[in-house]
């Protein structure tokens, strides 16, 4: 079936709006050597695209991979529940029999193997993609059946269909009318083909925690600001992999008599490299003759700062990904007082306010697509408390629990009601509170007297004993 013919389908389903597609795709920068997935091991190269990123970085770097690791086991440990407003307060969070399908996401599977497929993708990718299946075949909403499980689409062969009257994608009315879902073996050049899979904004949970300034409705990999210090590392690491593979020390230059002959030149040169070059031969004696002279240009791996220079470029893929090197366990991070107690809780509440909390949020709203709330007034969230990263948050929250139980008795004590003050205290609005009339045993009842007389009535003289 010929573009315009499928994308008449989409727009048929989406009220008869225009409609033009936005591919996944990544801008590629002037200074970067973009190419191939394969590159000769002394040159490395990441591709724009999504296996590139996953060949060049995820799998070839390793601050890049410490760092989506982090992120990945802090943010699968979340479970999801249902929660309602009132008053803009958020209440408790309940569960319902349409959590299951996010209880166990597919035969084998737990919320836990969803969200860890979750977090690399969309690092990788800037998105991701997953629908509904059942056992009948059928995707999207119209599976209902046996074995009703969520599947992963590969984010690079999503096409996200936008709607809009004047086919501009930027158009103030323009809007996401649904995706074109092709594997590679059935692409074509021409566009769409007939087998792709169409499916609405309601059937796809799209997963995109940072939005892309360029396009309108897809996200960015937080990689692509870093694409520099990442081949910087990697180039490092070569250059260190060079220095041990040709013998310890950074260059050695030999010089010869003028009157020596080519054959004397090579076959000393053969002998030299197979005596010195490589770790096994490092630091040993060498011994010259026939005049020549050699000069040792660098000693050792410390003149190259590699230390410094390395630790750097982690730190800035690790502050790219919103994980602090110390969460991380990145060389800067593992130095002087880094380690003390009070700077790594201080890491650990960033990475959890500053990063988690915000990829647990997009992702809750994202995962809601796929099931339907058991009332329209509630929304999907996350429950942290089997979170052992923020484990040592109980600790704060047991101290200021603490003082909200003294300040709900105290309050309490000066004749509240306790309903009131538990509102007035949770939701901090002290104009919640009710007054109920009475006071505390200290004090008098309204009208009895001034606080401190005595309200026994005197005895009259009659009344006297004699």
């Amino acid at each position: 079936m010929s573009r315009p013919k499928l994308l008449d389908r989409i727009n048929a389903r989406a009220g008869g709006r225009k409609g033009f597609t936005q591919p996944l795709s990544w801008s590629r920068p002037d200074w970067m050597d973009l190419g191939g997935d394969w590159a000769p091991p002394d040159r490395e190269v990441i591709g724009n695209d999504f296996l590139g990123y996953v060949q060049g970085a995820y799998k070839a770097n390793g601050p890049v991979y410490s760092t989506i690791a982090a992120r990945q086991a802090i943010f699968s440990q979340v479970r999801f529940g249902w929660r309602e407003f009132t008053d803009l307060r958020p209440g408790e969070l309940f569960a319902s029999p349409e959590l299951s399908l996010l209880n166990n996401p597919w035969r084998g599977g737990t919320t836990i193997d969803l969200l860890a497929r979750m977090e690399p993708v969309a690092s990788l990718a800037g998105n991701y993609y997953g629908t509904k299946c059942d056992d009948a075949g059928r995707l999207g909403n119209a599976a209902r059946g046996p074995g009703l499980r969520i599947v992963n689409m590969r984010p690079d062969w999503v096409t996200i269909v936008i709607a809009s009257p004047s086919d501009d994608p930027w158009d103030l009315r323009a809007y996401v009318a649904g995706y074109i879902y092709e594997s590679m073996g059935s692409r074509g050049a021409g566009g769409p083909r007939a087998d792709a899979v169409i499916l609405m904004p309601d059937e796809v949970c799209h997963y995109a925690p940072y939005p892309d300034p360029a396009m309108r409705f897809r996200g960015m990999s937080w990689l692509t600001p870093v694409l520099r210090e990442i081949k910087a590392d990697k180039a490092a690491t070569v250059h260190k992999d060079k220095f041990f593979t040709n013998g310890a020390v950074l260059s050695t230059v030999v010089k010869f008599q003028k009157d020596t002959t080519k054959e004397i030149f090579d076959d000393f040169v053969a002998r030299f490299k197979a005596s010195h070059q490589g770790e096994e031969n490092a630091y040993k004696t060498l011994f010259l003759g026939g005049g020549a002279d050699v000069t040792i240009v660098g000693a050792d791996m410390k003149q190259l700062e590699f230390a410094a220079v390395t630790a750097a470029g982690e730190t800035r893929i690790a502050a790219a990904g919103g994980v602090h090197p110390v969460i991380v366990g990145m060389s800067e991070g593992l130095n002087g007082s880094s380690l003390n107690e009070g700077n790594f809780g201080a890491a650990r509440r960033m990475v959890a306010d500053k990063t988690m909390r915000h990829l647990w949020g997009i992702a809750s709203s994202s995962l809601q697509t796929l099931i339907k709330p058991p009332r329209d007034t509630a929304s999907l969230w996350y429950d942290t408390r089997d979170v052992a990263f923020l484990r040592e948050d109980l600790n704060d929250l047991s101290e200021i629990q603490s003082k909200q139980a003294r300040t709900i008795r105290n309050l309490v004590d000066a004749g509240y009601t306790p309903e009131s003050v538990t509102k007035a205290v949770m939701n901090e609005d002290w104009s919640l509170l009710i007054h109920s009339g009475l006071y505390s045993v200290q004090l008098q009842k309204p009208g009895s007297g001034k606080p401190g007389s005595d309200p026994t009535p005197p005895i009259d003289d009659e009344d006297k004993p004699e």
